[in-house]
């Protein structure tokens, strides 16, 4: 990324505020300016333009699936991913077999549901144990976690606070360097303006004289 090497000229605690015609052509004079250059979205200080997701060459199927599944809700935020079978951890009722079954029938009908109840067991189990770590650890790690979060809240707010300060102490001696170079910026504008009058008035009389001097020429020839 190139240096920002751009000086703006302004003195704002010198410098009178522009009236509403001179802001107005101001406008029209940059406006102007935009409409010969478009904004280029490829510019050397701004980030790249992220790429289009749909035609990415790195995105696996699945995340393709669920990008377009996304983009056809009305609300992505709500839409709702159905990607785990919740029934599996439901509480199971006996299953019923049929009375006209075969015992080959029965057995897959049985082996099923004993699957499933296993599934089961093994997630109560898991989530019973989870739930008993929580109780015995949750509460200091949440607390630890909260005192951490808690300091770096702190330290941020100090930085922001020294920024605020370097910002104001920045301002104060900007606004001071101007108001004590004002007198001096205000003499040497009137002396130019001066100086100018003055050279205009020189070549108008020097104009004027050398009409004077080809008219005394033709008149003396």
């Amino acid at each position: 990324m190139p240096a920002i090497t751009t000086v703006h000229e302004s003195l704002p605690y010198i410098d009178a505020e522009p009236t509403p015609d001179q802001r107005s052509a101001a406008e029209s004079l940059i406006a102007a300016e935009r409409s010969l250059v478009p904004d280029d979205p490829f510019h050397a200080l701004l980030p790249p333009p992220l790429p289009d997701l749909s035609s990415s060459t790195t995105l696996t199927p699945l995340l393709k699936a669920e990008l377009s599944r996304l983009s056809s809700s009305d609300d992505p935020s709500k839409a709702k991913l159905n990607a785990l079978d919740l029934s599996r951890y439901e509480a199971l009722e006996p299953p019923e077999l049929p009375p006209n079954a075969t015992n080959p029938e029965k057995l897959s009908i049985l082996t099923t549901a004993l699957s499933r109840a296993y599934a089961l067991q093994s997630y109560l189990s898991g989530r019973r144990s989870h739930l008993a770590l929580l109780d015995s650890y949750g509460k200091n790690a949440w607390l630890i976690g909260n005192w951490h979060l808690e300091g770096e809240l702190k330290a941020l707010e100090k930085e922001l606070s020294e920024t605020k300060r370097a910002i104001d102490l920045l301002t104060l001696q900007r606004k001071t360097a101007q108001e004590e170079a004002g007198p001096e910026i205000l003499g040497l504008d009137e002396t130019w303006k001066k100086g100018i009058a003055r050279v205009l008035e020189t070549e108008a009389a020097t104009e004027q004289l050398r009409r004077q001097v080809l008219e005394a020429r033709r008149q003396a020839a």
